[in-house]
């Protein structure tokens, strides 16, 4: 693919990159509201997960090798979906409202589709054997409703 004359893709040309950058730079926003106790504790933990989601891809797009690239985007997506439970904590301890944190959590949740896509698109370029995903694996958006008990209901 040509993009601006090249024949190859920066980290900054990808989508599911710039809404992972736009994340962690909300996540800062937010976490830095929080009581002071918690900047440095649960705020510092969904800082640092909300900016290694990028930076995961950052570090491995440069890499010749398919298989290193695809590690970064696991561990992209590993990073994101920590990021969801930071703020699912935030939730439970009210620092957050349910609709602040489903809002987060619904974005989060579309950077893990869009790299398990980007994931897929690379497996492309491996043998079919070494493949994760087979061309029968469909994503789809169903919900986990696991009820959580022992734990204060959060505010709304």
């Amino acid at each position: 693919m040509l993009v601006d004359g090249k024949n190859y893709l920066d980290v900054e040309d990808l989508d599911v990159y710039q809404k992972l950058c736009g994340l962690h730079i909300e996540v800062c926003d937010l976490t830095h509201k929080w009581p002071a106790e918690e900047k440095y504790e649960l705020g510092s933990q969904a800082r640092r997960s909300s900016n290694s989601a990028p930076a995961q891809m950052a570090e491995k797009n440069d890499d010749r090798h398919i298989r290193n690239k695809i590690e970064g985007v696991n561990r992209s997506r590993g990073e994101a979906a920590e990021t969801i439970h930071h703020l699912y904590m935030a939730r439970l301890k009210t620092y957050v409202s349910a609709d602040t944190y489903e809002s987060f959590k619904s974005r989060y949740k579309e950077c893990i589709r869009m790299l398990n896509g980007l994931e897929k698109s690379l497996e492309r370029h491996l043998p079919a054997s070494d493949r994760r995903w087979s061309t029968s694996v469909r994503e789809t958006s169903s919900e986990y409703s696991i009820p959580v008990t022992g734990y204060p209901s959060p505010e709304h």
